[in-house]
């Protein structure tokens, strides 16, 4: 970060014009119980290559996925990057791309945005899909008041095998729109299908789920589509995207609408972000979709040219037709999400989700085996699932992190009963030598 200085008399300068006489009498406005009256407790000053280097020993200090062996889920993942995706990202004419609001010189942003689109619609079967959203979580939600507009129903229903952070935005989003939302509860990591039917009615605008859900597991997604559809409301799925290698894409069971969290086509962990928010639907709901589209067509000369479409914001076009303010889209992310889909291929695609599941059901086999474990029966996962623990499962992630492990994700930060389940996902970054490394450590709070 550059360091701009200012002297005393840049101080004067700048005071002098705006009118005051002082800088304390810009804070005027605080109340006075608010301000600080005391000295700030700060070490003593350091040089610029002192500052540095202090800057870098804290920040060795945080444990990323260099430092540990991965089986984190959640909706953030630990899958292999291939090099040639910062090579592409890091021209200046990409990264420093923002939103292309003059298209006549955004030509080459427009057609990266536009072949992420073509290629997202590929992945999920879709008719439509967006420039891309800020996350999976603001995907999902902006499909609220989209269901609502389509349908003119005002009741959405939410299973509670979707992501609970998700399910958080999605009631923050609805709080505001005045939309019912309802959950559906589950039984055994899965969707309740008979509480489900009895829930529905005409009054339904949408029925949210996840596909494989938060828990990792395959949801009966055809019979959820029939009695969703049977009551004239629409289906929307969140969807793992690298999970599309080898089961049914959202366009092969009819959903509406589809959403995804593209973190895994080849974006980084970053501790949380920057994501991608992938959104598709279908053709006809095209006018009701939030954010904007990316098309191809030809100028007064015949050679191809690209244009932002579709833009169904409140500031380009009147406010009681727009769909949503969001202001833009991940362009550098989508970037980096068309590059992997591109440099991958449909083989590689699969081949990645056939080694996620094949270590899945690995490491699931082997930790059955270790006393005290247990790993639900007969449940179809993909490269998610949950066991329950002897031990609370954040003693066990604790003791992992000290040996190089993170062992997964405690859900009893979700809720107090389920402290003792752990979530576990495994990568196709896994080796066999980490999966047992990882069952070796496991034994050791074996009961």
């Amino acid at each position: 970060m550059k360091f701009t200085p200012h002297t005393p008399e840049d101080k004067r300068l700048m005071l002098e014009k705006i009118g005051a006489p002082s800088i304390e009498t810009l804070f005027d406005t605080i109340p006075e119980e608010l301000k600080l009256r005391r000295a700030l407790k700060l070490p003593p000053p350091l040089s610029e290559p002192e500052a540095l280097s202090h800057l870098q020993q804290l920040a060795e200090q945080n444990s990323g996925t260099d430092k540990l062996i991965c089986f984190a889920g959640g909706g953030a993942y630990d899958h292999y990057i291939p090099a040639v995706i910062e090579t592409i990202i890091s021209r200046s004419e990409f990264y420093t791309a923002y939103t292309p609001y003059q298209a006549e010189v955004s030509q080459g942003t427009l057609q990266a945005i536009y072949e992420f689109q073509s290629l997202i619609c590929r992945l999920f079967a879709m008719e439509v899909a967006n420039a891309s959203m800020y996350d999976s979580a603001s995907a999902l939600a902006e499909t609220v008041h989209m269901a609502r507009d389509i349908t003119g129903k005002n009741k959405v229903f939410i299973a509670e095998t979707v992501n609970p952070l998700y399910r958080e935005v999605v009631a923050t989003y609805a709080r505001g729109l005045n939309v019912p939302v309802i959950n559906i509860p589950m039984q055994n990591f899965n969707i309740d299908l008979i509480a489900l039917q009895k829930q529905l009615d005409k009054n339904t605008a949408a029925v949210l789920i996840q596909q494989p859900n938060f828990f990792g597991y395959l949801e009966s997604i055809n019979e959820i589509v029939r009695l969703t559809h049977e009551v004239g409301a629409l289906i929307v799925t969140v969807v793992d995207p690298i999970s599309l290698g080898i089961i049914q894409p959202p366009g092969a069971y009819n959903a509406d609408i589809a959403v995804a969290e593209g973190q895994s086509l080849g974006i980084p962990l970053s501790f949380g972000g920057p994501y991608l928010g992938i959104f598709t639907t279908k053709r006809q709901f095209i006018r009701n979709m939030p954010g904007r589209i990316a098309a191809r067509t030809v100028d007064i000369s015949g050679k191809t040219g690209y244009v932002l479409a579709l833009q169904t914001r409140e500031q380009h076009i009147r406010r009681e037709r727009a769909t949503s303010n969001i202001c833009t889209n991940q362009t550098l992310c989508a970037l980096m999400a068309t590059v992997y889909l591109s440099w991958m291929g449909k083989s590689g695609i699969k081949e990645v989700a056939r080694q996620c599941l094949a270590k899945t059901n690995y490491l699931a086999r082997e930790i059955e085996k270790i006393p005290g474990f247990v790993v639900p029966k007969e449940k179809r996962f993909f490269k998610e699932f949950v066991i329950q623990t002897p031990v609370p499962a954040g003693e066990i992630i604790e003791n992992g992190i000290e040996k190089g492990i993170l062992a997964g994700i405690d859900l009893g930060n979700f809720n107090p009963e389920w402290k003792n389940w752990l979530l576990i996902a495994v990568t196709e970054k896994r080796t066999r030598a980490e999966l047992d490394r990882y069952i070796s450590f496991l034994k050791n709070f074996a009961r």
